[in-house]
């Protein structure tokens, strides 16, 4: 009998060493078919093999509502995924949206085969081993329908997916009238976000920040989702969403203090998370 995800009865937790650390599948007890990937001890992805709608962060169902609203519901979309994981995005996109294209670029080979091996996803989803930011230049301009850039090394977004020059290229894919969506992390006094909304709207004309209205106020570190496009976006829509969900989210225009666009030359790495921000315990 197999330990592992792939073994159907009496999974087990399985290991391996990957480029960027220790990778590790922990089967959910509660959830037959749940499966939470962590890299060196941090939540990175939750997969429901059986119910790939199922989206156990509370971030990753905010950026599901961004996909549910980007078209009409069941029309495919063309997707790039920067940042893997456990393809627990594609996943759900390829469930609610049949016939849907999406590219997936992780850094991590060996993290993608890992998960590969042990969390198969379904067909149509199209995975690059490289980095975020050079894996755009082999993308055709206006190419995809949403881009969403969620690249964390260990806990941190790193700073060449934070500057102007880097949206700049992701706009580029984007066709007009799609949406560029960047899952960030801050906390008091919101310093990174605020930089991050001013460096978005440094190149779409509509921005909006999405966020637990606790970490918006700069009270606690956390998630913030922020959303550009070259057009009005379905703001009521998504608003909506958000206020059903478990822990209601909060959509914002702008943070309450401006900050100057983020440059190549000032670029920095997300702030390091407080100490328990992603404890297991």
């Amino acid at each position: 009998m197999s330990s592992g995800p792939a073994g159907g009865a009496d999974p087990r937790p399985v290991e391996r060493e990957v480029a960027l650390g220790t990778a590790k599948l922990m089967p959910d007890i509660d959830l037959d078919g749940g499966w939470l990937l962590t890299l060196d001890g941090t939540p990175q992805s939750y997969v429901d093999l059986q119910d790939p709608t199922h989206l156990e962060f509370e971030y990753v169902q905010r950026i599901a509502h961004l996909l549910d609203v980007a078209a009409a519901p069941g029309e495919p979309l063309d997707v790039l995924h920067l940042g893997g994981g456990a393809l627990t995005l594609p996943r759900y996109l390829a469930e609610t949206r049949p016939g849907s294209r999406q590219q997936v670029v992780e850094l991590d080979g060996q993290l993608i085969e890992f998960i590969a091996e042990h969390l198969p996803w379904p067909s149509g989803i199209e995975v690059t081993v490289g980095d975020a930011r050079a894996a755009l230049e082999s993308v055709a301009p206006a190419s995809v329908d949403v881009l969403v850039a969620d690249v964390f090394r260990g806990s941190r977004t790193p700073a060449h997916l934070t500057s102007v020059e880097f949206v700049r290229s992701a706009a580029a894919a984007i066709r007009p009238g799609g949406c560029y969506a960047a899952n960030l992390a801050d906390g008091p006094p919101l310093a990174f976000a605020r930089a991050q909304s001013a460096t978005v709207a440094a190149v779409f004309a509509h921005v909006c920040l999405v966020a637990e209205p606790a970490v918006l106020r700069g009270r606690r570190y956390g998630n913030v989702l922020l959303i550009g496009s070259d057009e009005p976006l379905p703001t009521g829509e998504m608003a909506r969403l958000l206020a059903s969900d478990p822990f209601p989210a909060r959509l914002t225009d702008t943070p309450e203090q401006a900050a100057e666009p983020v440059t190549d030359a000032t670029a920095e790495d997300s702030p390091p998370p407080p100490n328990g921000a992603f404890s297991l315990g």
